[in-house]
């Protein structure tokens, strides 16, 4: 036989024998893949399929507070999973059931009577109903606390879909769909009964260096102070507390507050529950803008910090008049500023013009978003083109007219003067962490700049203690914990159709070397001295007490 024929036929033996051990390989391969490594997702799929899964974890990523305490997944509930037809049958249980139950007499009843053969009933605790029989005790973890803390920053998701339609839900809600699963499954007979031996427990964490968490500025323990001020005031507005050396905001408040868990109960409501008002909503900065209209003077160098000025209580600009809240007479610029006299700054605004005002704003923060971290932030709106002449001036100067600014906006700008006139930019978010808190990667942060010259924020950081001191924020008293400074203003608005003034304080302590900056912004108050002023003071105080612990 011819040799080259031999050896053809023998290199086809070798490539058939190569290609046939590689299937051969590939099949045991393959094998051990699903009879070995997918086992226990198999038979996890097929008990699913033959019984009722009950959640018991939120199937959503941690978000954690600046501490790394959870700020979600960590309200747990007891639960009792029975089957209803014993429950109906066993009158003792049934009992000793309903008296531990979180449910109303009326959801109880209701509860028995629905079509769902197995029964899921919150518990206000298991331990009497440890060792009965038929009944399996578990703990359910919502994903909402109970008081919903920082409710509006946090944001809610879609039930249905499980996907983030506001706050941080919303903005990263590709990192926070977890592939977590902790779940309970109840298997059944042929006639739907319960199987006893027939409960599994099925867990399953993320992989370890996933992305699967995010790491706040804010402080919950802070956060939790401000919000108890509210509540216990019953007052509707914002709160930011904001540290002055980094930026970093450690507790935002709105109010009203809304419950994550029931969104459907807010979407018609009219008093804006839904809205987080410290970014969301953009209101009359009144008398906090004429810290505005003082940098724009000094940064032209075209003003006397010894000048005088008059005050008739009123000012008539291009035949309008506006109310002043007294009758000064003859005023300095630091008295003008202190007692928030309208006149005076009526003239300085005529002086430098309304332009050159707008254009300050625009540079320290106002009439564009400042860029948190939170998708709901707005710009506020500043007057411009034909809104700027004449008599508009005179709005301008008393933060009055077309302007429209966020509490958020009034907090970079205090944190700039607090810095010495320069930009610390504000943020929200740490940035992305495993499912334990460790960082994988921080939120980028805008570099620090000079806004304003060190001149003219000392001029004016002298002028925002000297309120506190014998102007319009003389009723506090922080001395005892270093003082502070800031600035009230109270606005004219419409709310809810109605005209209404809306109080504001904004200011930092201690007073010589701050270190905090907070904002406070009350709907529909008396004035920002009377209502704004007082949550500022608590608020420092608690911050105190806590720093003292």
């Amino acid at each position: 036989m011819d040799n080259r024929y031999l050896y053809t036929i023998k290199r086809r033996i070798i490539v058939i024998g190569i290609f046939a051990s590689i299937l051969f390989i590939s099949l045991v391969i393959r094998l051990y893949y699903l009879q070995i490594y997918k086992s226990e997702d198999f038979l996890k799929a097929a008990i699913k399929q033959r019984g009722k899964e009950i959640s018991l974890y939120p199937k959503r990523g941690m978000i954690y507070d600046r501490n790394l305490v959870p700020l979600t997944n960590n309200n747990r509930t007891p639960m009792a999973i029975i089957d209803k037809e014993i429950l109906k049958k066993d009158s003792v249980l049934s009992k000793k059931v309903k008296e531990n139950s979180l449910l109303s007499p009326e959801e109880f009843y209701n509860i028995l009577n629905k079509k769902d053969r197995v029964l899921q009933i919150p518990l206000t605790d298991d331990l009497q109903l440890r060792g009965y029989r038929n009944i399996f005790l578990v703990e359910r973890v919502k994903r909402y606390s109970s008081d919903n803390l920082l409710a509006h920053v946090i944001g809610y998701t879609n039930k249905t879909d499980n996907v983030g339609k506001s706050g941080i839900e919303k903005v990263y809600d590709e990192f926070l769909v977890s592939k977590d699963e902790d779940s309970f499954i109840v298997e059944f007979d042929k006639n739907r009964r319960f199987i006893l031996d027939g409960i599994h427990h099925v867990n399953q964490r993320t992989e370890y260096y996933n992305p699967s968490a995010v790491k706040l500025t804010i402080d919950s323990e802070i956060q939790k102070r401000v919000e108890s001020i509210l509540d216990r005031e019953k007052l509707n507005g914002a709160v930011i507390v904001s540290e002055v050396g980094t930026g970093k905001i450690l507790s935002m408040v709105s109010r009203p507050n809304f419950n994550q868990d029931d969104i459907e109960r807010y979407l018609d409501s009219m008093d804006m529950a839904l809205y987080n008002k410290a970014v969301q909503v953009g209101y009359p900065p009144g008398s906090i803008f004429k810290i505005v209209v003082l940098l724009s003077a000094l940064e032209e160098g075209n003003i006397d910090l010894d000048s005088k000025y008059h005050c008739d209580g009123f000012k008539i600009v291009n035949g309008v008049r506006i109310n002043c809240s007294g009758t000064h007479g003859a005023i300095s610029l630091r008295e003008g500023f202190a007692r928030s006299c309208n006149s005076t700054f009526i003239e300085i605004g005529q002086e430098i013009g309304a332009r050159k005002v707008i254009d300050m704003a625009k540079k320290l923060g106002f009439g564009s978003k400042i860029h948190i971290g939170l998708l709901e932030e707005v710009g506020g709106n500043l007057p411009k083109d034909e809104e700027i002449l004449g008599a508009a001036i005179g709005n301008i100067s008393i933060g009055q007219g077309q302007l429209e600014v966020t509490p958020l906006q009034v907090s970079n700008l205090m944190t700039i003067v607090a810095n010495g006139g320069i930009s610390q930019p504000l943020h929200i978010v740490e940035g992305i962490t495993n499912i334990d808190g460790i960082m994988i990667k921080e939120t980028y942060k805008e570099p620090s700049i000079r806004i304003i010259s060190k001149e003219s924020t000392d001029v004016l950081v002298d002028f925002l203690r000297e309120v506190v001191k014998s102007g319009t924020g003389k009723s506090i008293d922080l001395e005892d914990i270093g003082g502070c400074g800031g600035k009230t203003g109270s606005a004219e608005a419409i709310l809810n159709k109605n005209r209404v003034t809306h109080g504001w304080f904004s200011g930092f302590y201690p007073a010589d070397i701050p270190e905090y900056v907070i904002t406070v912004f009350v709907e529909d108050a008396r004035s920002g001295s009377i209502s704004a002023l007082p949550i500022f003071e608590e608020i420092a105080r608690e911050i105190s007490k806590y720093k003292a612990k």
